[in-house]
């Protein structure tokens, strides 16, 4: 416990942003303020910035040990990492063979509904990487995390590709706001 946790919402994010900041943003939540929403208009920058150091530091603890005993903290950075995006976008979670992160990349990006993927793409990103497994994860900003048939086959697909150059795809996880779907928790991998 440190001496910031007993304080509320409004206080820690006076200390960060300023007390008339914080006045004129908060409206009882703070997503609004890191992930803005429809009718929200764009958070001031330094919730921007705490925004990417939280991404950083929850990517820093994923590459520094066995990201399999880590999912709460995946999810966490999986959420960080859309927050706020208004369009499809693929990700890759690129591990080493203790399946430790050792980097993160979007590969493609798309429009609200969907996005093309290029298997081809992926394979050479996983070797640019030397990658001995991956992790995939996507968007939904529709907000609505179920996987589309598509979806599945596409997995299917990666699966295979990857498996040629010995790559294990180890999950591929649906990001719709704070909803995260796990396919090998579906039994869809």
């Amino acid at each position: 416990m440190n001496i910031y946790s007993n304080l509320s919402d409004t206080a820690l994010l006076g200390k960060l942003i300023g007390v008339r900041q914080t006045h004129e943003l908060y409206r009882g939540s703070l997503a609004p303020l890191f992930a803005p929403g429809n009718d929200q208009e764009m958070p001031p920058e330094k919730c921007v910035v705490a925004r990417e150091l939280v991404r950083r530091w929850l990517g820093e603890e994923l590459s520094q040990g066995d990201i399999l005993n880590a999912p709460a903290a995946v999810r966490d950075y999986l959420r960080m990492h859309f927050a706020g995006y208004e369009h499809e976008s693929f990700v890759a979670m690129f591990l080493d063979a203790q399946h430790r992160l050792i980097a993160t990349h979007e590969l493609f990006r798309g429009t609200l509904t969907q996005t093309s993927v290029y298997p081809r793409e992926v394979v050479k990103a996983a070797l640019r990487a030397n990658a001995a497994a991956v992790i995939f994860s996507h968007n939904h900003p529709s907000g609505v995390s179920e996987p589309s048939k598509s979806d599945e086959v596409l997995t299917q697909a990666l699966k295979q590709a990857l498996s040629l150059v010995d790559v294990r795809v180890l999950d591929h996880f649906i990001v719709a706001g704070a909803s995260v779907l796990s396919f090998a928790e579906r039994g869809l991998l």
